[in-house]
């Protein structure tokens, strides 16, 4: 009786051991997140603020036409890329591109959403202080 006990318990651990090494967490995007800016933001104004937050967080930020900015964050041999487009209200964080993080097209490794996050974060303080 003990062995078939004993038997069950490793089967258990082996499944959620493999569990736990499954796929990643699906993809954290930002949509239309309202800014707590001015009543006289520009859009100037705020790609400067944006690029400033990105910064502050490690990404390098390229302005890619009005209202839209690239993000690159390079972490040792990870990369991730997102596109933000914003206007004087709202903005939006989207993944692009990325490697080694295991996206597989909905699921990325779990990362990836803690530097979106710390970037969201970033961008709203940041907006918030113009």
């Amino acid at each position: 009786m003990k062995s078939a006990a004993f038997k069950v318990v490793i089967i258990l651990v082996a499944g959620l051991a493999l569990g736990a090494c499954r796929g990643g967490s699906p993809v954290y995007n930002v949509n239309s997140a309202n800014m707590a800016t001015p009543a006289d933001a520009t859009l100037d104004k705020v790609a400067y603020a944006i690029k400033r937050a990105g910064i502050s967080k490690g990404w390098q930020m390229v302005e890619t036409g009005p209202g839209a900015i690239e993000g690159r964050l390079n972490l040792r041999t990870h990369v991730a890329v997102v596109t933000i487009t914003f206007d004087t209200k709202l903005f939006s964080i989207a993944y692009k591109d990325s490697s080694n993080l295991k996206y597989d097209g909905s699921t990325i490794h779990k990362n990836y959403n803690s530097w979106v996050q710390n970037l969201e974060r970033a961008i709203l303080q940041q907006t918030a202080m113009m």
